[in-house]
């Protein structure tokens, strides 16, 4: 299995029906879920503070590319966690993590493990990655801390390609860039638009002060660079079977 364009296996789900599949949920369910959420903390939930949309292209083919809403936690000025999901309604999918680091933090890592991050700034500059439903004032300080950051985004549910559950190994995914295959298509930029009432557009002059990443590091936007992609196997390997002694 890879986290490539080829199905990881025939899936009788797949055609036709819900995403998942599965019974409708009950009362007594929905009434145990009620009583549950009156009696326990939820703690890490509600740590989510902000709502981010934007768009994200496949590592290993950035012509593959999907809406995606980030639900952030901040966990400190230069750690910010993310549940991310293909819309914000109701019946919505979980379908990966992003972590985001702080330019401090990345140059922490190894050369090899900067490969697998993205940057923000164009995203951010050119008016795709937007905070819905809050005004751009408000949020323009967010945006310009973000710009300055680093990406790392596993897709655990590829629902753009039908999958009616999660199937096969994550997919890296990337950030939108300014060269030819990483530009967002046009559709999927007005379907955002016209749902949030928005100009992608007028943003992108609006935000025509926001500064990116003073030198950019080039093991991140692996692709654009050095023009490889990156994914994921799965393989058979032998298991340790011995704990090590403490």
């Amino acid at each position: 299995m890879a986290s490539s364009d080829e199905l990881p296996g025939p899936y009788p789900a797949r055609d036709g029906g819900e995403i998942p599949p599965g019974d409708p949920t009950t009362m007594k369910t929905m009434m145990i879920d009620k009583g549950a959420a009156m009696l326990q903390s939820l703690k890490p939930i509600k740590q989510m503070s902000l709502h981010m949309c934007s768009f994200a292209c496949y590592g290993h083919d950035p012509s593959r590319q999907i809406e995606v809403h980030f639900y952030v936690h901040r966990v400190n000025e230069d750690f910010l966690q993310c549940a991310v999901y293909d819309c914000d309604s109701a019946k919505t999918h979980l379908i990966g993590i992003e972590y985001i680091v702080s330019e401090r933090l990345f140059e922490s890592l190894s050369s090899e493990e900067q490969k697998l991050w993205h940057s923000h700034d164009y995203e951010i500059q050119t008016g795709l990655l937007v905070t819905p439903r809050v005004p751009e004032l408000v949020a323009k300080p967010e945006l310009q801390n973000i710009a300055k950051t680093y990406g790392k985004f596993w897709c655990t549910w590829q629902t753009d390609r039908g999958d009616k559950l999660p199937l096969g190994a994550p997919a890296l995914m990337m950030s939108p860039q300014d060269v030819n295959i990483g530009k967002i298509k046009p559709g999927l930029l007005k379907k955002r638009d016209d749902e949030y009432g928005m100009s992608t557009e007028s943003l992108k002059t609006s935000r025509a002060d926001i500064v990116g990443l003073e030198r950019k590091n080039p093991m991140a936007d692996y692709w654009v660079h050095h023009g490889k992609g990156l994914a994921v196997d799965i393989i058979q390997t032998d298991m340790k079977k011995c704990a090590p002694f403490p």
